[in-house]
């Protein structure tokens, strides 16, 4: 009896053991299987805003400018004659009207001045006065034979020379005259003192610089241009500038185009004149560009065309999967994107409109990536870049 226990302990216990070693068996046959079976393919979501529906847009070709800003109509208000500052009515920031009273200088020498010549010119008038008097007579002592002919024409001679120095007398009264007029300083034009150059009390000398008038009614532009593109320029073209201290851009025109180029760069000048605006300033900064040639075209933002392989190319979003079209390019320019403004360049072949076109902002996606777009509600949603980007490089 002992001994058929012994027997059949050992038995189930057999039978245990190759249960045991079966079901290790079947679970590692499972696991292979699964392993051989590849993964279904995860759809990665992307916002409306990492798609761009392909239309035709303007693209707007343009030639960038820079430079300073200044009124078109300026003046330095000078001294025209030499004496002392009496009094200076204005300071930096005053509005002034042309004509209008900014100053005067000392007058006490340019009245010293006057006065002696209108001082000559009376006595000038007398020794005319006494002159035609004597030819006068002569004239009729000449007729009766008490004097010569010679005598005669001295005396005209005498009434012509005491008439020319009763004019230069009566011209040096006239200057000294204006000079006195020009002792009150007064405004060329209508603007705004931008600097005031000098105090009550100081002497200043011919042609010395008082005051500076700006007129902020017109501000232009003086920006350089190349030979390249300076052909495409036309008086008229339009612009947008960015002034430094505005948020947003600003409409000029150009006015003017200089006929010269400049020495050494061979560039010319073009002058843009600036739609009105109540904070503009002489002297600021402004970059921008001029429009050369505006056209509807099929066109991509600049960013989304990659050039890492022979020939360029962009992924679009088709049948669920992301594609790589290779893309031929032809003009760059500017265009407007929904409510965005940015650089473009036009697409010749290889696109179509109304193709999904994959931004260039949603990181390194290779072709055949399966992905499904996210619900308008849920387009604020942030999409997976990063998680995608290192999809990419595992």
């Amino acid at each position: 009896m002992k001994r058929w226990l012994k027997w059949g302990v050992a038995v189930v216990a057999l039978a245990v053991f190759g249960a045991l070693v079966a079901r290790s068996l079947a679970a590692r046959k499972a696991q292979q299987a699964r392993l051989a079976t590849p993964p279904a393919a995860q759809a990665f979501e992307l916002t409306r805003a990492d798609v761009l529906t392909l239309a035709p847009v303007d693209l707007v070709r343009t030639v960038p400018v820079s430079g300073g800003l200044k009124a078109v109509d300026s003046a330095v208000v000078k001294a025209r004659v030499a004496a002392v500052v009496q009094e200076i009515t204005v300071r930096e920031g005053d509005i002034v009207k042309r004509g209008q009273l900014l100053g005067r200088l000392d007058t006490a020498e340019v009245g010293l001045r006057l006065r002696q010549a209108d001082e000559q010119a009376a006595a000038a008038r007398s020794q005319l006065d006494l002159a035609e008097r004597t030819l006068a007579n002569n004239r009729a002592l000449v007729a009766q034979g008490f004097i010569s002919q010679n005598a005669l024409e001295t005396s005209v001679m005498n009434a012509d020379g005491a008439r020319a120095t009763l004019q230069a007398a009566q011209a040096a009264a006239a200057l000294a005259r204006k000079s006195l007029d020009d002792a009150q300083i007064r405004a060329p034009l209508d603007g705004i003192v931008s600097q005031r150059l000098v105090q009550p009390g100081e002497r200043v000398a011919l042609d010395a610089r008082l005051l500076e008038i700006v007129d902020l009614s017109r501000i232009e532009l003086e920006a350089a241009v190349g030979a390249d593109d300076i052909g495409a320029v036309r008086v008229g073209s339009r612009a947008r500038l960015q002034v430094d201290g505005l948020a947003e851009p600003v409409a000029a025109h150009v006015a003017r185009i200089n006929p010269s180029t400049q020495p050494g760069t061979r560039a010319v000048l073009v002058y843009l004149e600036l739609d009105p605006h109540p904070a503009l300033r002489q002297g600021l900064f402004a970059r921008g560009a001029i429009e050369l040639e505006r056209r509807s075209t099929l066109a991509v933002p600049q960013f989304a065309v990659r050039i890492d392989q022979p020939r360029p190319y962009v992924f679009v979003v088709a049948d669920g999967r992301i594609a790589q079209r290779d893309v031929t390019l032809g003009a760059r320019g500017v265009a407007d994107f929904g409510a965005q403004r940015m650089e473009a360049v036009e697409v010749t072949s290889g696109l179509a409109a109304g193709e999904l076109l994959l931004r260039g902002n949603v990181g390194n996606l290779p072709g055949g990536t399966p992905v499904q777009l996210a619900p308008a509600a849920a387009s604020s949603a942030p999409s997976a870049p990063a998680l995608v980007a290192a999809s990419a490089r595992r």
